[in-house]
């Protein structure tokens, strides 16, 4: 399975109480977390990376437990192999393209040096189509280039999964929707597993073979039945046998995928 998820956590800020009861299991490699503000999305998100540890549960990727109250496992975020790409992403503004990328390959805090080379950085340069950018830094680039950049140093670590926090919601129309294509074409073309939040039908459209949608920090399906709260997009059979985005009809299904 890979992933495999069953996690509680209660949260709470004076008399206000927030419960999250997140609970999937799916072998799809673009999966959409969907629900409005306030649903639970980001502190999903932030449990499978790492950042809020729950109450109790367990997150499993691929076989290997990340998380697991039974047996005391709690990765650190930066063992668990996930790449958290942030809304802003969240680029070093005094670093160029280059040494952006650099930053996800090398340890420690220390910046590369603004004419760092080598063979992994170059590959990401050239896979991302940055390399006539890559002496130039974050504000000097276009809202495309900056998540290119983003992807590339989040990707050049060589991560399990890849994490996306709303990563359209602050675009405007026109750049939201080239990106959107953008990434959809990377990440078909990379294959790299993915887990989007989103509060937009859009996103969950072109990325979700699988949408979970979240409610008041639980999985539900649209009338309010956590027995039939997944969407999972039916392929279609196509000469060339890839999936396109926007292509395939919709059903739902149970949580556990049975």
């Amino acid at each position: 399975m890979l992933f495999d998820i069953d996690i509680a956590k209660e949260l709470r800020s004076g008399r206000r109480k927030f419960e999250l009861r997140l609970q999937f299991r799916t072998d799809s490699r673009r999966v959409v977390i969907l629900g409005p503000s306030g649903a639970g999305k980001s502190l999903s998100l932030q449990a499978i990376a790492g950042l809020l540890q729950p109450d109790c549960g367990y997150i499993h990727i691929e076989g290997r437990k990340l998380f697991d109250s039974t047996d005391g496992i709690d990765l650190a975020p930066q063992e668990r192999q996930l790449a958290y790409l942030f809304q802003d992403y969240a680029l070093f503004p005094h670093l160029n393209v280059r040494q952006n990328i650099a930053f996800g390959l090398t340890r420690g805090w220390r910046n590369p040096p603004a004419d760092v080379g080598g063979a992994e950085v170059d590959y990401w340069l050239d896979a991302f189509g940055l390399r006539r950018v890559a002496q130039q830094i974050p504000s000097e680039l276009s809202g495309g280039q900056r998540q290119r950049t983003a992807l590339a140093r989040a990707l050049a670590a060589k991560p399990r999964a890849l994490l996306l926090d709303e990563p359209f919601a602050a675009l405007d129309t026109p750049l939201r929707v080239s990106l959107r294509q953008e990434l959809d074409q990377l990440q078909r073309r990379l294959n790299v597993p993915m887990v989007m939040i989103t509060h937009d039908m859009e996103d969950a459209a072109v990325f979700g073979d699988e949408i979970l949608q979240l409610k008041d920090g639980a999985i539900v399906a649209a009338d309010g039945d956590a027995d039939d709260a997944v969407m999972r997009r039916e392929p279609v059979n196509n000469a060339s046998g890839e999936g396109k985005s926007g292509n395939g009809s919709w059903e739902n299904g149970s949580r556990d995928g049975e």
